[in-house]
């Protein structure tokens, strides 16, 4: 975990000067979360949990390093995923992106897994996306609870940024998804799987280093999914600083 911190650092005194170099834009980040929640999984047993990352972008290519560290319990100052995506997003005339990458899912335990994904936005006032992927690894037998199962997950959400003062800004987020036997989240069934509500609240406290304070609310879809994440809605919250350049 040190490394990384160190890592992190020098990356942010050493980014501006490089971007200027070679064009390219970007940012490093820091949050501290009450619990770590994905695909509306409690994934770290309702034990806080720090995350960082780094954003890397040039010429509508990104790439994307972040990490999950609990910060109690039982991998208490243990990084527990690395997550690696590459992508490239481009446009489709002047309202309408699409988005494919590949997602590195490195996980201390039971192992890692792959994901593709291919995902549509629309430049409006709700911003709605529509985002597929695929989990070509543990699908063909190779990754986490590997299987012959479809291995894809739908997701379509919504979202709209307020400007509520200088330097002040609201962001709100809606989320659906679909399950259609991704091993990562559950193989054996295909229906809805959960929804989210999101809010966050950034502060800029400089042109390049900002403040946010966040909040995720999400609830199992379906009979199926609850089997797996559990009857009893999740929600979690945090604050995180970010450096762009």
């Amino acid at each position: 975990m040190k490394k990384f911190i160190l890592a992190v650092m020098a990356l942010a005194v050493f980014a501006a000067p490089a971007a200027a170099a070679i064009e390219v834009e970007g940012d490093v980040y820091a949050g501290v979360y009450d619990k770590y929640m994905w695909r509306g999984f409690n994934v770290s047993n309702s034990q806080p949990v720090l995350q960082m990352g780094t954003d890397v972008s040039f010429e509508g290519f990104t790439f994307s390093y972040w990490t999950n560290t609990d910060l109690s319990g039982a991998a208490h100052d243990e990084v527990t995923e690395t997550d690696i995506v590459l992508d490239y997003t481009f446009s489709v005339g002047e309202k309408v992106s699409v988005s494919v990458g590949d997602i590195t899912y490195q996980l201390n335990s039971p192992g890692s897994t792959h994901e593709l994904y291919l995902g549509v936005s629309v430049d409006s006032i709700l911003a709605p996306s529509f985002t597929i992927y695929y989990d070509y690894d543990a699908s063909s037998g190779g990754g986490v609870g590997g299987s012959d199962a479809a291995g894809l997950f739908y997701a379509l959400s919504v979202g709209h940024d307020l400007e509520l003062a200088k330097d002040l800004g609201l962001s709100l987020g809606a989320l659906v998804s679909y399950n259609d036997e991704n091993p990562s989240v559950g193989n054996d069934y295909s229906e809805l799987h959960n929804y989210e509500l999101s809010a966050a609240v950034s502060y800029a406290l400089t042109d390049q280093i900002s403040v946010d304070a966040s909040a995720i609310y999400s609830d199992a879809l379906s009979d199926e999914a609850e089997l797996v994440i559990g009857k009893d809605a999740e929600s979690t919250g945090g604050v995180s600083v970010t450096l762009t350049f």
